[in-house]
């Protein structure tokens, strides 16, 4: 039988997973990494050990489960690489990291350069080359951004890449991007002709950058090259194992748990929400991100908050020192559970970190409103996730404005083993959510995208292979809470808003 190996770089942890042709696990790995914050507003990855050194460790230990059970690495067909995205590495002539890697909407460094691009080209215009707006989620301002204060840098950058394209690179010599991850390059990438475009960046005075330091294009599952022998010993594959361009790791999830048709919506419960839709026609909203999905011919709608599971981790760690680290979250979430819908009248915004979709404001920051002397922990962390609730609501709202409302919705994700949070999120957003059997994520969906590459499996045995195991439905009887807690919610950004600024 055909073997398939997948991993993927996340924010805080990195999986990996080998699978056979039916989908079935054989193997499975993890290890933990941290993000770096060394100033208020930015996030940043080392390449070298946060993503090859996390690839290296677990394709090892990957390979030594499979020979174990007497699969050599030579019967792996293909690997398929995620991580988080869009992210922005300059690399040198040699392939080495110039930095650290500048990571996705949480790090917002360049917000200068975003409100400059974006009176610069208007909306409509970015719109009608690029789907989107230019927001902290955009490659081309931290590109910018890097040029201008950091030009040592640049100009030393033979290439400018994501971070599946360095994993890719390391693994094969060579850089190619996929067309999903692409997109958010704006505004680098034109959907009209899904190719790299100067038309805008060279509208700025010097230029953004030069689009021969940008990666070769590909679709997701098209092979970008074959493991090299240094590769192969750094990894413990066979050398010459096909190697798939591969893509974000939320498009990876999202195939993980069968969301392929237009019309189905992953919900992803990680560090931040994500959310992609597929569609089978461009949705081109300013508060929405538009792709082109990893299979020619269909399109993605994705959006995303800024700070989610990071919330939890943060609360767990500010006000729950008194329990044991790994049972905290349980014993937090009964605690939540003993308080009723709409936390006794709390509302958090959940913005910690700013906010991305759909009122992408780097500068909002975290809020609580209507505390009083009966309060407890519980009900401020029940507070907390039902502030994430009604910013997923918030989200909801806006795609049904942009007229495309999804027709299922699939969660997955670490956030999926905590039901207080998955129920208060389908009571205030007021939406059934799937969970599929299967919730490892976006390493289990990099080894069937290496699959679909490799001629191994298809949409069917996707299915086949990740059913689903329950569906979480919302409750009627809280909707008039959260329907009057979600108008304060809406209304406390509003009305707060120049106060976070002037906080700066």
């Amino acid at each position: 039988m055909d073997y398939l190996l997948g991993i993927d770089i996340g924010t805080f942890e990195s999986k990996g997973t080998i699978i056979d042709a039916n989908g079935a696990v054989i193997a499975r790995a993890s290890t933990p990494h941290r993000m770096r914050v060394p100033q208020p507003g930015w996030a940043e990855h080392d390449p070298l050990t946060d993503w090859w050194g996390d690839f290296c460790l677990l394709s090892k230990q990957l390979v030594e489960q499979a020979a174990q059970a007497g699969i050599d690495a030579s019967r792996i067909r293909a690997v398929g690489c995620s991580a988080i995205a869009p992210c922005m590495l300059p690399l040198d002539r040699d392939g080495t990291p110039l930095r650290h890697a500048v990571l996705y909407g949480v790090d917002t460094r360049a917000s200068r350069e975003i409100d400059e691009l974006n009176t610069l080209y208007g909306r409509e215009r970015l719109l009608l080359h690029c789907g989107n707006a230019l927001t902290s989620q955009s490659v081309g301002p931290k590109i910018l951004w890097l040029k201008r204060n950091e030009p040592e840098h640049y100009a030393q950058a033979a290439k400018i890449v994501s971070s599946t394209t360095y994993l890719v690179y390391r693994l094969t010599g060579e850089t190619v991007l996929d067309h999903y991850t692409a997109a958010s390059f704006t505004p680098l990438y034109d959907i009209r002709t899904q190719q790299w475009s100067s038309t805008l960046a060279d509208e700025v005075d010097g230029g953004i950058i030069d689009i021969d330091k940008l990666p070769t294009l590909a679709w997701t599952t098209d092979i970008a090259g074959r493991v090299t022998k240094q590769a192969a010993l750094q990894t413990g594959l066979a050398e010459g194992t096909p190697v798939i361009a591969g893509t974000a790791d939320a498009a990876a999830e999202a195939v993980s748990v069968g969301v392929l048709a237009a019309g189905e919506m992953m919900m992803m419960y990680g560090s931040t929400i994500f959310i992609i839709q597929v569609t089978d026609r461009a949705v081109q909203d300013p508060r929405l991100w538009y792709a082109p999905w990893l299979f020619p011919g269909l399109h993605t709608s994705s959006s995303g908050l800024a700070t989610s599971g990071t919330l939890t981790v943060w609360f767990r760690e500010q006000f729950a020192r008194d329990l044991p680290a790994d049972e905290a979250f349980g014993m937090l979430a009964q605690e939540a559970a003993q308080s009723p819908p709409g936390a006794k009248g709390l509302i958090m915004l959940p913005y910690l970190s700013g906010e991305r979709t759909p009122i992408h404001d780097p500068h909002a920051r975290g809020c609580v409103l209507g505390l009083n002397l009966t309060h407890t922990r519980g009900d401020l962390y029940r507070a907390a996730l039902e502030g994430i609730a009604n910013s997923v609501r918030h989200v909801l709202e806006t795609y049904a404005e942009a007229h495309a409302s999804p027709r299922r919705v699939v969660a997955v994700g670490g956030g999926t083993k905590n039901p207080l949070w998955l129920q208060a999120v389908s009571d205030c957003a007021n939406f059934e959510q799937d969970v599929p059997s299967l919730t490892f994520g976006a390493s289990f969906g990099s080894a069937l995208l290496a699959g679909i590459g490799a001629g191994v499996l298809t949409a069917d045995t996707i299915h086949r292979a990740n059913p689903i195991a329950a569906q979480v439905s919302p409750d009627p009887s809280t909707r008039a809470v959260y329907d009057k807690q979600h108008r304060i919610f809406r209304e406390l950004y509003l009305n707060t808003k120049d106060l976070m600024h002037l906080l700066g």
